[in-house]
């Protein structure tokens, strides 16, 4: 990979790497540290990385870099989370964004980020499988799995819409 062609996969694939590591991180500092750590990796590596599969490699590096970070801070726990009622606004009975992202909240990590990669990132099984270092048949189920518990929060009675 050459400068050039490096400098093209960061313009074209800058914005996706980060929007998954932040769906997956929740956290806007930790998941820009993520992503440049994941481009530095590239940077390093561009010797040995085909151009014509840079996309894979940033992505790959970019979730085991979000596993690391997570098995690192699994102690911590800082979430700038609160909820609507708290602030005592009254808004809509039921907000679908709000209620998806409380299921995808449900998930584990793994789970969470299979949902990503192939419903948000467009990725097929075989490529999520290589970045996850998971066989085809375990991405299938695991994905599976993962639905059943989001169809299963999302058509709660009190999430109806």
């Amino acid at each position: 990979m050459t400068e050039r062609e490096y400098n093209e996969c960061v313009n074209l694939y800058a914005d996706n790497v980060y929007r998954f590591i932040l769906k997956n991180l929740r956290h806007e500092e930790d998941a820009r540290d993520v992503v440049q750590g994941a481009f530095e990796k590239m940077w390093i590596n561009r010797e040995t990385v085909d151009n014509e599969r840079s996309k894979s490699f940033l992505f790959t590096v970019a979730y085991h870099q979000m596993i690391d970070h997570i098995r690192k801070n699994k102690r911590i726990s800082l979430r700038e989370e609160f909820n609507e009622n708290d602030r005592g606004s009254v808004g809509p009975a039921h907000d679908t964004k709000r209620i998806l992202n409380e299921a995808l909240g449900k998930l584990s990590e793994l789970q969470r980020s299979l949902v990503m990669l192939k419903d948000y990132e467009g990725y097929s099984y075989e490529e999520i499988g290589q970045i996850t270092n998971l066989n085809e048949s375990q991405v299938k189920v695991y994905l599976h799995r993962a639905r059943l518990l989001l169809r299963e929060y999302i058509v709660k009675v009190e999430n109806v819409i």
